[in-house]
């Protein structure tokens, strides 16, 4: 992560919430054969480790799954909102012309090595994890235990658990801080009044304290 002091995110807790906020993540590992890549939504134990512990879960076909078994080292990257910056959203454009386009957005880099897992006793707790924390709020919230139970045995089977303590956790909020107060609020401005919702969320962002 491009390490510029201006857009750097060291709060833990603000790190977390941006973790459940945007669950699903990029996990990135490396083989003799090159670089493996799997989408895939990851649960947070904030209390486990002084960075916390992700647990998710790969397809047993999938081969970074074994591959993990091999070497565990990987990045988790989680991607918030990100928008494009246009010139004439400064202020600053009509007195001296001096900007160009950039791109705002907010992302989480995750280290760590993980663990890959089989055991039925612990893919359970692990399924309903995940399942509730993403049905929370929901009138009627799906349960694992709706499943039929043979369904579901054969679900877990299907799958391989993944527990990833973090050695590093780092963030990027990349808000026009690197601006003056005119121009900020002149992005921000243009990016609320978008019809995009990435461009909202960020505008948001931008809205809250640092």
């Amino acid at each position: 992560m491009y390490p510029n002091p201006a857009f750097r995110l060291d709060d833990v807790p603000r790190l977390h919430q941006h973790l459940r906020d945007h669950a699903l993540a990029l996990l990135v590992s490396q083989t003799a054969s090159g670089p493996l890549v799997s989408h895939l939504p990851l649960w947070l134990d904030p209390a486990e480790g002084p960075y916390g512990t992700l647990y998710g879960h790969l397809a047993r076909s999938n081969p970074q799954a074994e591959a993990l078994v091999e070497d565990g080292r990987v990045l988790a990257v989680f991607q918030g909102p990100q928008a494009y910056v246009s010139p004439s959203l400064y202020p600053g454009k009509a007195e001296h012309g001096r900007v160009v386009p950039t791109w705002n957005y907010q992302a989480v880099h995750a280290r760590g090595t993980v663990e890959v897992f089989d055991e039925p006793e612990r893919l359970l707790p692990l399924l309903e994890r995940l399942t509730n924390q993403h049905e929370a709020g929901r009138p009627l919230p799906w349960r694992v235990a709706d499943a039929p139970a043979d369904y579901l045995q054969g679900m877990l089977r299907a799958i391989r658990g993944l527990r990833l303590p973090l050695d590093s956790l780092a963030g990027i909020a990349k808000l026009s801080q690197n601006r003056n107060a005119a121009d900020r609020e002149g992005v921000r401005q243009g990016l609320a009044a978008s019809t995009l919702p990435s461009d909202q969320a960020l505008a948001a962002l931008m809205t809250s304290p640092s």
